[in-house]
């Protein structure tokens, strides 16, 4: 299939920048053809974000969208700020970053359905459960589309009834909006030495609910986020709660995959988190309806890699624009989009006059540079690199940095080292004893996957990669207790011994919720996540 544009990725970064595209085609009387792939079953079904929008980058792509029905129906009427120890909860002044008025408690996920209706209006060929999975570039090395993953190819490799082939979808500029850690952007970032003047990008993983409360709990509009317990003061992460209409709460915990401890398990802290008595009256009474984990990237202004290579770019969160000290990325995600599709729109237009000039796609780095995106994420740079230092010293630094000097401080800290290196090995970790799930407040892994909705074939090849299986127990096993059965929020990676069989690792893919932290945070960095036969995964729908 041909097409001027191809973009991989229905999220919000990818269907923003197919609407800017058609937009300035109809303004310009120039037709472009665009299709977007979506690995996921339906537009939505793998988006899963806090979320509180800022409408910022919405208000520019499509001013009157409130005209259109879009799905922001909960302002935000109350932002709180607390510190959290065991037994108490400290409200503190609510940080300037942190101040939602004007803002919107959502779903992202309907968000994103609404905005894939909005491009197929526009004429966007819009392809729902078609994973790609490979990379085309010519003999020059210039990328030229993707190609999709086979279909009905069986755990053995060979190919089924149900086989369909691999679709090569052609483009003469492909955006790749893969959201955090996409698996074709990881060869992307290699093969053109995009992080060559970067600092690593540092992640954190995001372990969310939804949960419908008693009326009387329920604080339409109400954000609070938390830090401090259930980690400790090393760790960094905390908690969104947000009040969403109709009696709904959507309640999440972010636990930084920087963290030192192996046997640290950022689905049980979300579990114990909700005990607290600040958050366990909340939730008595209601009922858990949805369940979900993403990582999301941390590492801001210092970690953003190049975005150009020939023939495309990278837009979204495949770059990394959330901006920690909002706890949003959404909004600029949506932006870098925008600005992605007229750079690409005026390449398409001088490659029309001018069918020798070479298009290098140059002026989206220089646009960013110059956007409110770059000032958001230079004010916050700063953030997340201190917590290295323990929470009481970030939230010092924070204090100064954005209450005093609002960003503008001499000063930069970097990140040096990958999430995976500081990892301890299990002797140098305290044993972290987690309490059994009421069944009521808290519950276990599998029970959890089953309110993600979570499905795979099978009997289809297996999308966890270990690059050598004899490291998941000589390294990942003897020396870190194998910490991909805590990190992991699904249950798939289980060590399977007794006392006559030698210990083996049991990979349950047909459990993942497709959240990528082990890509991230294995030790060793044997497992590689690539994405199975399109349409599997989890299927949100209200995320």
């Amino acid at each position: 299939m041909e097409y001027d544009v191809v973009i991989v990725g229905g999220g919000p970064a990818g269907l923003s920048a197919a609407i800017r595209l058609s937009q300035l085609a109809a303004q310009h009387q120039h037709p472009i053809r665009i299709c977007l792939v979506e690995k996921g079953s339906e537009i939505g079904a793998h988006i899963l974000s806090g979320a509180v929008l800022e409408p910022r980058a919405l208000n520019e792509l499509i001013p009157n969208w409130q005209e259109k029905n879009a799905p922001l129906n909960t302002p935000v009427t109350e932002s709180v700020f607390q510190i959290l120890t065991q037994n108490y909860a400290i409200t503190l002044p609510t940080p300037p970053s942190l101040r939602d008025k004007g803002n919107y408690i959502i779903s992202l996920g309907n968000l994103c359905r609404w905005l894939a209706k909005e491009a197929e209006q526009l004429g966007v060929d819009i392809f729902p459960g078609f994973a790609a999975g490979e990379i085309l570039y010519d003999n020059a090395g210039r990328v030229v589309g993707v190609a999709t993953n086979e279909a009905g190819i069986s755990k053995t490799g060979e190919r089924k009834a149900n086989y369909e082939p691999a679709m090569e979808i052609r483009a003469r500029y492909t955006l790749f909006a893969e959201g955090c850690r996409g698996s074709l952007t990881k060869q992307l970032l290699e093969r053109f030495e995009l992080r060559k003047h970067s600092d690593p990008q540092t992640y954190a993983i995001g372990v969310k609910e939804l949960w419908e409360i008693e009326p009387n709990q329920h604080v339409a509009g109400r954000v609070l986020h938390t830090a401090g317990w259930p980690l400790d003061a090393r760790t960094y992460g905390g908690s969104s709660v947000y009040h969403m209409r109709p009696n709904l709460l959507a309640i999440s915990f972010i636990v930084g995959l920087d963290y030192e401890n192996s046997y640290l398990d950022p689905f049980e802290e979300l579990q114990r988190f909700k005990h607290h008595s600040a958050i366990r009256p909340l939730l008595e009474g209601g009922r858990r309806i949805e369940y979900g984990a993403r990582a999301l990237n941390e590492g801001g202004l210092q970690s953003i890699p190049k975005l150009v290579f020939p023939g495309g770019m990278l837009v979204g969160c495949a770059a990394g624009f959330l901006n920690v000290a909002k706890l949003k990325g959404n909004h600029t995600a949506m932006k870098s989009g925008m600005l992605a599709a007229e750079s690409v729109f005026e390449e398409l237009q001088q490659s029309q006059s001018q069918p020798q000039s070479r298009a290098t796609l140059i002026k989206y780095e220089e646009s960013l540079k110059n956007s409110w995106i770059w000032q958001e994420l230079f004010k916050a740079r700063n953030v997340r690199p201190v917590f290295r230092y323990g929470l009481w010293i970030g939230l010092l630094h924070a204090a100064i940095d954005l209450f005093l000097l609002r960003g503008r401080a001499p000063w930069t800290f970097h990140n040096t080292k990958p999430d995976y290196a500081q990892l301890k090995k299990a002797k140098d970790c305290s044993v972290i004893r987690y309490p059994k799930p009421d069944g009521k407040i808290s519950f276990d892994k599998l029970t959890s996957v089953q309110y993600s909705n979570t499905n795979h074939a099978e009997d289809q090849l297996c999308h966890l990669i270990l690059k050598n299986p004899e490291l998941a127990i000589s390294v990942n096993l003897k020396e870190f207790d194998s910490p991909e059965q805590r990190y992991c929020p699904a249950k798939v990676y289980e060590i399977i011994q007794g006392p006559n069989t030698t210990p083996y690792l049991q990979i349950s893919a047909q459990n993942c919720v497709h959240c990528k932290t082990c890509d991230i945070k294995d030790p060793m960095q044997n497992i590689i996540w690539v994405p199975p036969q399109g349409g599997g995964g989890p299927n949100y729908s209200n995320m």
